[in-house]
């Protein structure tokens, strides 16, 4: 039975002209979160708002790197030499961890977002990419990822202080990846299927797709700030873990 896990949130995602209104609600109840860094989403001024409210909130903060696809929202793979892969996270992690560090405070950890993160879980050369960027910047970093990934492996074997990941509002598939947002179920839109989940969560299982019964790991559990209903999400999430005397912290 799962006796403590960080509730993490992809946060500042949003642009400088408008308001972070969707962040406010849901910063109370997680214990870290992940700024986008400007390439799927955010600016600077984003950034910057979004640290402050987080570190008012005591919630720790993580960089949230992406492929340049400012279009796609990060969502689509990108077919980047590995020096350039190596650049783009570098770039990306280098200038929230200053800005971060400008605020007196530093960075917990770096979760590769959407396409880059689910890639790098299952592609070598990706997760080899996105380590080898981030090792440049600070041996031993926490990184968010997949348990049984390769992402993780690499990580790993590089030093890295590795969580394991699991999304609350992701429907998974029998390999233990992420059930893909072009297919009908990606998504768990209901509040219901979030907290079932979450009970199989405590066990250490997930109830995939198809209907299978996985064990699986858990170190830190992800709600996305874009689903549907995302900010009485985060607190039912947390009220739901509370009740079952889960222990929520980023430690």
């Amino acid at each position: 039975m799962l006796s403590k896990i960080d509730l993490n949130c992809d946060l500042g995602e949003f642009y400088g002209m408008y308001d972070d209104v969707r962040d406010s609600k849901i910063m109370p109840y997680i214990t870290s979160c992940n700024i986008a860094c400007g390439f799927h989403s955010g600016d600077p001024v984003a950034i910057s708002n979004t640290i402050k409210l987080a570190l008012e909130h005591d919630v720790a903060i993580g960089a949230h790197p992406s492929y340049p696809d400012l279009q796609g929202f990060g969502r689509r793979i990108m077919n980047l030499t590995q020096e350039e892969l190596v650049a783009c996270v570098l770039y990306q992690v280098s200038a929230l961890k200053g800005m971060v560090e400008s605020f007196g405070s530093e960075l917990h950890h770096v979760k590769p977002h959407g396409a880059l993160y689910n890639f790098a879980a299952k592609d070598e050369q990706t997760a080899v990419g996105v380590v080898k960027a981030i090792v440049q910047i600070q041996e031993g970093m926490m990184i968010y990822a997949p348990a049984k990934s390769v992402l993780r492996e690499v990580a790993e074997d590089a030093g890295l202080n590795v969580r394991s990941e699991i999304f609350a509002d992701r429907r998974y598939e029998d390999d233990l990846s992420l059930r893909s947002r072009k297919l009908e179920g990606a998504v768990l839109k209901k509040n219901e299927e979030v907290l079932q989940q979450l009970a199989g969560f405590l066990d250490g299982i997930v109830y995939t797709h198809d209907g299978l019964d996985l064990p699986i790991e858990a170190e830190t559990i992800c709600l996305h700030s874009d689903t549907e209903g995302a900010e009485e999400l985060a607190k039912e999430i947390h009220d739901f873990l509370i009740k079952h005397d889960v222990r929520i912290t980023a430690d």
